[in-house]
């Protein structure tokens, strides 16, 4: 006899500590989910209180604003006769846990608290909250005053149970029970337990979304039963994008999923389920009745409730669908463009400002605000009247209604080309004509002056007048000079921001957007406190590469044409002088490495925590085809200096949205040192004796019938050009090296002084 369940999963825009709007848009899931058919209602991850409250979880006030927010659902006439929970923080005996609260008319049925916290990625869940450890075990927990005044209820269970209703029954995951390698889904399954509800809080990266479809489709798909996957959405306070994707998966198949990127606050997707169908496939697993019959038994908390209706005969169940996945530059179109949205309407600014370079950086913030835009006129163009609300009242007009993307971004978008004598006319007019293809508010503007005054300032003060190196001056110097061009450009930007919307007869000010992309921010490649210093940054998690690859699915989309010309251009900073009217600066030059030699040294340094001598060993392998032994450790020697005399500026990094896996982000995502010895004396040493090893290996092994004069040479060459290198840096020890070499006599060689000849984008040795 089939019985059919109708769930809903929600997916919500919450705000840390925002309670009032919290729990508003939690009472709207619940009347949707109503409207639906649904019996069963389920919300992400500590959607009461906020995701991102992080230290305010050590603070009192915010478990008695989640009480006092959960009193209110128990009221409301809204959450009668639908079985619900709702997640919040609880503390149990001085223990404060994050839980999931089960209710139903008005009685506390259960307090499941999360039994495996997240520490990794941008997660710090420990440091607030505990495990639950005792495995099918409840304890009772003493309800507030508050609370057992409405309900009548001293105490209810806290622990590890189930819930079962007249006709199924409901077993809980929580966000990183799923991705633990010991899911609780399989005991939880073997056990009887026919609907999986996982409230979860997962962040966005490029290319993550198939992941946490797989793990839902597999969880049921090995022990069958239905899966309830409900996430957060939206910027709720932090760097990290919460990117929905709440799902339905039964017996292997999704059967129903919310969208990925979406300006809605409140998503609920049903799904309706044959409760036979899960039995059936269940039964026909031999193995898996096999292991059930042993299965450890689940505390039960009994409701007199029945979630599926008499009339199911004419209700159809939900059927499998695909998932469409974005792509890469989908995603940086859609990602970014949805936090920003809720940043700017959730700081109460009026619009963004944004140095307009006409390079793939600065380009693609650009594109990335008209992408957000284009989100907003088509959410109005569906009813959304939440987010024509915050247009009118970021925008200070409670007549506007926007049907136009190109006209919205002149109103919510100042660029502005801040050019100098260094500048080529090409970035000017590709500024210009990119401003006018987006619909920018577009300024033109020279700091030649601003300079002058300064260096004026410095000249008067000391008698001296620094130089360009192209005209005589030193390496300091040079550098000097670049940083005030673009040091002055963070105070222009800033001094605009806060009055361009005075001058349009506006209300309020701008936020200032950056455009520094991960790689620049892995290498350092950046003035301190420069433009790329702002408020935000949405494209601070992404690497150029992909940037590159979103410009040009931009110039498709938005119809940008200039985006060509954009793409194919050199990279530059444009801060020394042009000679004979042409750029002589590049990026790539400047730094000593390529983006993509960059994005590779990214990866390996925080995905596959290589330090040098490991990155050293990898790389000798996959870059072998193009590069010698010996190049590639000059290049590994290279990064690592960069990185470490560079690493300080993370520590005032523009908040970035985050993206990439292999982000720098300072004591966020990226938990390392700022200060380090730059020299890696220990690790370069151990890189210098593994190449000697190699070219060792090589001579030894060699086929003397085969091997033809030229090789022989190269290996011979290759031999002694590391012979004299090791003779230099033993020549060039300092007393501090003497004072090492003295603790280390054991060594044959000591190479402390192996900081060489390369030098950093000012042209000082490094």
């Amino acid at each position: 006899m089939g019985r059919k369940v109708t769930v809903a999963v929600a997916t919500l825009n919450q705000w840390a500590l925002d309670f009032e709007g919290n729990l508003s848009r939690i009472l709207q899931s619940i009347v949707e989910a109503k409207e639906m058919g649904a019996t069963y209602r389920t919300g992400p991850e500590l959607e009461i209180c906020g995701y991102s409250c992080e230290d305010h979880f050590l603070e009192p006030d915010t478990f008695l604003h989640s009480w006092e927010v959960l009193l209110e659902l128990l009221t409301s006439s809204h959450t009668q006769n639908i079985l619900i929970d709702v997640g919040m923080p609880i503390q149990h005996r001085n223990v404060a846990y994050n839980c999931r609260v089960t209710f139903f008319n008005k009685k506390i049925l259960l307090i499941r608290p999360k039994m495996q916290n997240c520490d990794d990625g941008c997660y710090r869940e420990t440091r607030w909250f505990s495990m639950w450890k005792k495995l099918c075990m409840t304890e009772d927990f003493y309800l507030p005053r508050m609370i057992s005044a409405e309900t009548g209820q001293q105490t209810v269970p806290i622990g590890d149970a189930v819930i079962a209703t007249k006709d199924t029954c409901i077993g809980y995951e929580i966000c990183e029970e799923l991705w633990n390698p010991k899911s609780t889904h399989i005991d939880l399954s073997l056990s009887g337990v026919e609907l999986i509800v996982n409230s979860s809080g997962s962040y966005m990266q490029l290319r993550k979304a198939y992941v946490t479809t797989d793990l839902i489709r597999n969880a049921t798909y090995k022990a069958g039963g239905a899966y309830l996957f409900s996430n957060l959405r939206g910027c709720d306070g932090q760097r990290i994008y919460f990117n929905g994707c709440s799902a339905v998966a039964l017996n292997g198949e999704i059967i129903a999923r919310g969208k990925q990127f979406s300006l809605q606050d409140v998503e609920v997707t049903v799904a309706t389920i044959d409760l036979e169908d899960i039995r059936s496939y269940r039964m026909a697993l031999r193995s898996r009745s096999v292991m059930a019959a042993s299965a450890p038994t689940y505390p039960r908390i009994n409701v007199d409730f029945e979630m599926s209706g008499h009339n199911y005969m004419s209700i159809p169940t939900s059927i499998p669908m695909q998932w469409k996945y974005h792509t890469p530059e989908e995603e940086i179109a859609l990602g970014p463009a949805c936090w920003m949205w809720d940043y700017l309407r959730r700081s109460g600014q009026g619009g963004f400002f944004l140095p307009l370079s006409g390079g793939v950086d600065s380009s693609s913030t650009a594109s990335i605000v008209h992408s957000m835009c284009r989100l907003v006129v088509n959410a109005i163009e569906l009813g959304d009247i939440q987010v024509l609300h915050d247009v009118r009242k970021i925008l200070g007009d409670p007549d506007y209604t926007p049907d136009n993307p190109h006209a919205l971004c002149n109103r919510l978008l100042v660029t502005c080309y801040m050019g100098s004598e260094n500048s080529s006319v090409e970035t000017k007019q590709r500024a210009a004509v990119l401003a006018d293809q987006l619909g920018c508010y577009h300024l033109e503007i020279n700091i030649d002056g601003a300079v002058s005054a300064l260096i004026g300032v410095f000249t008067f003060v000391t008698g001296m007048t620094p130089k360009f190196r192209s005209l005589g001056g030193c390496a300091r110097q040079n550098l000097a000079l670049q940083n005030i061009q673009a040091r002055i450009r963070m105070v222009l930007a800033y001094l605009f921001a806060q009055l361009m919307l005075w001058v349009r007869n506006r209300p309020g000010g701008l936020l200032v957007l950056g455009s520094a992309n991960v790689d620049e921010a892995l290498r350092g490649y950046m003035t301190k406190y420069d433009c790329s210093s702002a408020d935000i940054n949405p494209i601070g998690g992404i690497s150029k590469a992909d940037l590159r690859k979103f410009l040009l699915y931009a110039r498709n989309q938005f119809n940008l044409p200039i985006i060509d010309d954009i793409v194919s251009a050199a990279p530059t900073a444009e801060l020394e002088p042009l000679v004979s009217g042409q750029l002589v600066q590049t990026d790539e030059q400047d730094m000593g490495m390529t983006y993509a030699e960059l994005s590779e040294y990214g990866r390996l340094r925080k995905q596959a925590y290589c330090g040098p001598f490991s990155m050293f060993c990898k790389l000798v392998a996959t870059w072998g085809h193009a590069c010698t032994p010996n190049e590639v450790a000059e290049k590994v020697k290279h990064f690592f200096r960069c990185y470490a005399i560079n690493r300080h500026k993370m520590t005032v990094l523009t908040p970035a949205y985050h993206a990439e896996s292999y982000s720098p982000d300072d004591n966020r995502f990226d938990h390392r040192p700022f200060l380090y010895r730059a020299n890696w004396s220990w690790q370069f040493k151990a890189i210098d004796e593994e190449l000697e090893r190699i070219l060792v290996h090589n001579v030894q092994n060699q086929n003397a019938p085969t091997n033809t004069d030229q090789t022989r040479e190269t290996n011979q060459s290759n031999k002694q050009s590391i012979s004299r290198k090791s003779s230099q840096r033993d020549s060039k020890h300092d007393s501090s090296t003497s004072l090492d070499n003295k603790h280390r006599s054991s060594h044959s060689k000591l190479n402390v002084n192996v900081m060489g000849k390369i030098r950093d984008r000012s042209g000082i040795p490094v």
